[in-house]
């Protein structure tokens, strides 16, 4: 990232004017607009800096790891919102089961030979409780 920056701004600097001049003191200033006449202009050349292959292989590593780092956290993103959509689809059958399950109504179950087997109040009220502790449980 800092290497990138000083590459942008680069030929910035490169192309800046430098101004010389020497006071009547003595004293030599440098700026950006010569203060005297006859200030004479410097030419800057910006340094260029090597990197050892240690350096790059540590930038190498670095890099890397940064980029591991950034997919295991889009990845972890990704699982929770499918663990999100799947308890949300939960939440809606659930609630769905309850709403199909009103007061006062005779509830059934199909057996296996096509026969309704209709559920006792006994069975409705704990089938209707366990439902309720469900989607206070799952869906909060």
């Amino acid at each position: 990232m800092r290497v990138l920056l000083c590459l942008l701004l680069l030929p910035g600097l490169a192309a800046a004017e430098i101004y010389r001049w020497t006071d009547a003191n003595g004293q030599v200033h440098f700026g950006q607009r010569p203060a005297v006449p006859g200030a004479e202009q410097v030419e800057v050349t910006p340094q260029v800096v090597e990197r050892d292959a240690a350096t790059r292989e540590r930038e190498a590593r670095t890099e890397r790891f940064y980029d591991a780092r950034r997919d295991e956290q889009a990845q972890a993103a990704a699982a929770s919102a499918e663990r999100q959509a799947k308890r949300a689809q939960e939440c809606r059958e659930l609630r769905g089961k309850l709403a199909r399950m009103p007061e006062g109504r005779r509830y059934f179950r199909l057996e296996a030979n096509g026969e309704r087997s209709y559920y006792s109040d006994e069975q409705l009220d704990a089938a209707r409780r366990q439902l309720r502790d469900r989607v206070s449980e799952r869906c909060t």
